[in-house]
């Protein structure tokens, strides 16, 4: 039986970073907004205390924050030739679940993306020709909005994690110590640059030999305690080395715990639900508008929630096969190319240099998760590709998130995986080595692509998604060559020995790679080249709503989450302003 609730104006599917700030701004705008969660409820002093924050085993190998994919899973394969096997155990990526999701276990890295990264496909094909965009069956596009459109929402973002950074072009003027490559920026930094240890400084150094031009990573690891335009406190960071795949227990790491929800949890006209479901979107019989969502409580008790839009603040993953499982949008079909829901799904395409010396003392375990110097020389369009056969780029980043014990130990090549000689390696090594890490771009490919499995079905009875994706030659071009740059700046760090971890052969599943899986549910400029528009509105259904980086027709060398929040900001801007007084389309095409 299902039990009809009360109508909401509006109700999130998923609550992290897009669900808190999308939430934010409609309440504050006057409308009652309900928030559904699958996961349970997290807070900072209960689930982060500092006594157990730290507890590597617990958060790192056993997955305390992470989706049980025991529960609820996904298949997994390379291409079409291949049977795609449910993915047992977190691997390549971490799947967040509870209240902030992976808001609460990322590092807390916030870039802005390049001006051109958002004209991918045009402004390629003015610098470099057609076959710049079309080689490798790339099926790169524009996104349909710009960096100017955006840049606005990036500063609230900014503004509202109190973002630690130094500008590198502030209102069109290139300012000294910031990236001289990034798009104008309307404001400073909200707090300085973090302090840079003894491994990015001698990485800064060693670039600058070559004449690159470092910078401190922009992050939100605060370098100073702030408040934030929403009256929430933040602290300033310990350098505790406990960032990514940990809750922060000090405040000091930005998160919809700490930047949106003691703000949020106080309004009247919102209501957050946790330990629920989301089954399906429920549509009207000509599939023209969304009724509202059928979701299942941890009793097993199912409700319909009637709405007035819907929004999709899931992951990616779970965003797109909600779609596929509502009918909305038609499928993508890589065989012929028709559909769109599930196109242009990528990924991030990485690679690393390990440095050691005998001579440094580089004391890992003073980090955090946007410590690093950084150089932008090679990231997306800043450098010419002419003859290089491929397009995108990667930062670079002489980067200490942590010496944490048990995954961060660093061997010289042709070191045994296990023993005694690993064990007298990683001892010697641990305090003098160094990761350079190269942050890759991924191009979207007409094989790469998510749809619903034919086989394999979850605990409801619902297919499971189904992820179709390899590295493409484009990427492992590119790949290939930013990791011989970053040799060179590592050769200039004159160490011991370097050990090159390149990317080659086919996308794995096994080892951890980053939590940035985009596409699938695409924006763009109309119904023909994508899932929804400018604003995040479904061309299909204008009352459904679907945030997050599966808007992202492909993705560049930069971390999401600032653009995922930039994109939401921008969408909430326009529905309050244009869609709440006249519902329906935003954008006719």
């Amino acid at each position: 039986m299902v039990t009809t609730l009360k109508p909401v104006d509006a109700v999130m599917v998923g609550f992290g970073w897009t669900g808190a700030i999308m939430s934010q701004q409609l309440c504050d705008a006057g409308l009652n907004v309900l928030g559904l969660e699958r996961g349970p409820w997290r807070d900072t002093p209960t689930e982060f205390a500092t006594g157990f924050a730290q507890d590597e085993l617990r958060y790192m190998w056993r997955h305390h924050l992470f989706q049980n994919v025991s529960d609820d899973t996904l298949t997994i394969r390379n291409n079409l030739s291949q049977e795609a096997l449910p993915m047992r155990h977190l691997g390549s990526f971490l799947l967040g679940t509870g209240v902030g999701s992976g808001g609460v276990h990322w590092n807390g890295q916030i870039w802005r993306f390049l001006p051109s990264d958002f004209r991918t496909k045009s402004h390629n094909q003015e610098r470099y020709g057609k076959n710049a965009v079309s080689d490798y069956d790339l099926t790169v596009q524009d996104w349909g909005v710009t960096y100017d459109e955006l840049e606005l929402h990036y500063d609230a973002f900014d503004k509202l994690c109190g973002t630690s950074g130094k500008a590198g072009n502030l209102r069109g003027q290139i300012q000294p110590g910031g990236n001289p490559f990034e798009g104008a920026r309307s404001d400073e930094y909200p707090t300085p640059p973090m302090k840079q240890t003894y491994g990015p400084t001698l990485f800064g150094q060693a670039a600058a030999s070559l004449g690159r031009h470092p910078f401190p990573h922009p992050g939100g690891n605060l370098s100073q305690s702030y408040v934030n335009p929403l009256g929430c406190q933040l602290g300033k960071c310990t350098y505790c080395g406990f960032c990514e795949k940990f809750g922060c227990g000090n405040y000091s790491k930005a998160s919809p715990q700490t930047t949106v929800l003691p703000y949020l949890m106080r309004k009247s006209n919102f209501e957050l639900r946790t330990e629920c479901e989301v089954l399906r979107i429920e549509l009207t019989p000509d599939k023209k508008r969304a009724t509202g969502v059928t979701y299942v409580n941890s009793a097993g008790e199912e409700f319909f929630q009637p709405a007035e839009m819907v929004f999709l603040g899931a992951y990616i993953l779970h965003n797109v096969r909600l779609l596929l499982l509502s009918g909305i949008g038609q499928p993508y079909d890589p065989r012929t190319g028709e559909g769109l829901v599930g196109k242009n799904y990528a990924y991030q395409t990485m690679s690393s240099v390990n440095v050691f010396f005998d001579d440094k003392i580089i004391n890992p375990f003073i980090g955090a998760g946007a410590l690093a110097t950084v150089v932008d020389d090679f990231n997306g369009d800043n450098f010419d590709h002419s003859g290089l056969g491929f397009i995108g780029g990667a930062y670079i980043a002489g980067m200490v998130t942590g010496g944490r014990p048990i995954e961060m130990m660093y061997t010289p090549k042709g070191t045994p995986a296990w023993g005694l000689e690993w064990k007298h390696s990683a001892a010697k090594n641990y305090l003098r080595s160094f990761n350079l890490s190269i942050h890759g771009s991924s191009m979207s490919s007409r094989g790469n692509y998510l749809d619903l499995d034919p086989t394999y079905r979850d605990v409801f009875g619902r297919p499971m998604l189904r992820m179709t994706f390899d590295f493409n030659e484009n990427d492992l071009k590119m790949s290939n060559y930013l990791t011989d740059r970053t040799a060179e700046i590592a050769r200039a760090m004159n160490p011991r020995e370097i050990k090159e971890n390149r990317r080659k052969g086919s996308w794995s599943v096994v080892p951890y790679q980053t939590t940035h899986n985009t596409g699938g549910a695409i924006m763009g400029d109309n119904p023909q080249n994508s899932v929804i528009n400018k604003y995040l509105q479904s061309w299909d259904v204008p009352n459904v709503f679907s945030m997050g980086a599966g808007a992202f027709p492909q993705n560049p060398g930069y971390n999401p989450t600032a653009t995922v929040a930039a994109l939401t900001y921008h969408a909430a801007q326009h529905i309050i302003a244009r869609y709440l007084k006249a519902p329906g389309p935003m954008v006719h095409a």
